[in-house]
């Protein structure tokens, strides 16, 4: 589904930019060019805007002191990450090279696909476009409605291209008369300025709620999925044999030497036998070793539907299954195949290692949980057991739908974060003087700390680009 939908994202990717240009060409006197940006004004939604900004006050005056504590909140938060992701780009270069993507990069279509990034769901333009849609304009209203509130004038509404010479990125916009903004009082500044952020932390709760039922609604538990086989860490001077060849002072390089290529290759040690690749796992003195067990043997596919027929979809069901059984005994497991269809396959199972008398597969569930605080959303917007297999109710519909709901959520929260960030560029740039201007009531000094805060940032922002660099050399 996913190589057939690919083909119908990129029709579609090129019918919308033959559209796009007409579009453009044909009302190309609305277009006006500010700086890098191509803006295409309009003045669609004003009256809307007003309408909503008008009505209801009392719910607005109190929701402009939750806009701007949501504000403060989502500042903090992003300085704490951005120290936190400086941190691992100076002493976790291994994980650098992993995730592979430079730290400055816009979420482009495709982007996750291009990277081989596939602790994430693909990114098709489709997407884009909607949570484009979704997003921006949520983003750029709020900002309106907020406005429209404190009695300040709309001028225009409409969209804009990054960069005018190639318009590539697509962005939405509410131009406000900013002239008389300034004249404002700080609160209600403050208020407008954070309201594009905390229309996407309710964006992201909204759809979170959304895809917490679409996920229940359109998948259901149907296997186990395991992501390892136990393995040991094994000193190497205790290896005593490796594929029947007695090694006598064992080395790396000479128990290297008589591992085969291809295959597994059987390795004693401690009187325990172990299996491994040529590439064995090597560091200080220490290598690490699997056990000799059916699964790895068998070259076991990851998701297991059923035990002799007996449908399995929880750990704890597998395990109460298999233990059903004896040592030596056969039993017929069905799996899923690498084209999508299962099949059955025969299996001996072995001796556990810790209990000889209890039957043993030799699977493994590695710990998933992320310290991280992306990680740990990450792992929050997956509403998936890590080690069940879910099955799609309407096939690719259902994940193609799931996909696009988690990213509209994180793309939400992830733009609420970095819009912010105290740089001029974002609205934390501006919000950020106006609490420094509040507090001092010196515009000579929140003007240095706006300046200070904005090379501050685009400072560590070229740090983690070098250590981005320096990673892969």
């Amino acid at each position: 589904m996913a190589v057939d939908f690919l083909v119908y994202d990129i029709v579609f990717l090129v019918i919308f930019v033959i559209f796009l240009f007409i579009f453009l060409h044909s009302g190309k006197k609305n277009l006006k060019r500010e700086g890098l940006l191509l803006l295409y004004k309009t003045s669609w939604g004003i009256k809307l805007i007003n309408k909503i900004g008008k009505k209801n006050p009392g719910v607005f005056k109190v929701l402009s002191y939750v806009s701007i504590a949501t504000g403060y909140l989502l500042m903090a938060l992003m300085i704490y990450m951005l120290a936190k992701i400086v941190h691992i780009y100076i002493s976790a270069p291994e994980i650098v090279r992993a995730v592979k993507v430079p730290p400055i990069i816009p979420l482009v279509p495709y982007l996750p696909q291009i990277f081989s990034l596939d602790f994430l769901p693909p990114f098709y333009f489709t997407y884009w476009i909607v949570i484009i849609a979704v997003i921006a304009i949520t983003h750029e209203f709020s900002h309106g409605i907020f406005a429209a509130y404190n009695n300040l004038k709309i001028k225009t509404t409409g969209f804009g291209f990054f960069p005018w010479f190639l318009p590539v990125f697509l962005a939405a916009f509410v131009e406000l008369d900013e002239k008389k903004m300034e004249k404002k009082k700080n609160f209600p500044q403050l208020a407008i300025l954070s309201a594009g952020t905390f229309a996407n932390v309710l964006t992201a709760i909204f759809f979170f709620v959304v895809i917490w039922i679409f996920f229940f609604a359109a998948f259901t538990p149907s296997g186990v999925i395991f992501n390892t086989y136990p393995y040991s860490v094994v000193d190497i001077s205790s290896i005593s044999s490796v594929n029947g060849i007695q090694v006598g002072e064992p080395t790396y390089e000479k128990i290297s030497e008589l591992l085969n290529v291809d295959g597994l290759n059987k390795v004693e040690a401690n009187g325990i036998a172990y299996v491994t690749t040529k590439d064995i796992s090597y560091r200080e003195g220490i290598v690490v070793l699997y056990y000799d067990a059916p699964a790895i043997n068998a070259n076991l596919e990851s998701v297991i539907f059923g035990v002799n027929g007996v449908n399995v979809k929880s750990v704890n069901e597998l395990s109460s299954e298999l233990s059903k059984y004896s040592p030596g005994e056969k039993i017929t497991l069905k799996v899923l195949g690498e084209d999508g269809e299962g099949y059955d396959i025969d299996i001996v199972l072995g001796k556990n290692p810790i209990n000889e008398n209890l039957a043993w597969l030799g699977i493994g569930f590695t710990n998933q949980e992320r310290d991280s605080t992306l990680g740990k959303l990450f792992l929050l917007l997956s509403f998936k057991d890590p080690n069940i297999y879910y099955e799609a109710k309407f096939d690719g519909l259902s994940v193609f739908i799931y996909n696009l709901l988690w990213w509209v959520v994180l793309i939400s929260v992830s733009v609420a974060l970095i819009n912010m960030l105290p740089v001029g560029i974002f609205d934390g740039g501006r919000f950020f003087y106006l609490t420094v201007l509040g507090i001092t009531k010196s515009e000579k000094i929140a003007k240095l700390a706006f300046s200070l805060s904005t090379y501050a940032i685009l400072f560590i922002l070229f740090l983690l680009l070098f250590f981005w660099a320096i990673a892969f050399i």
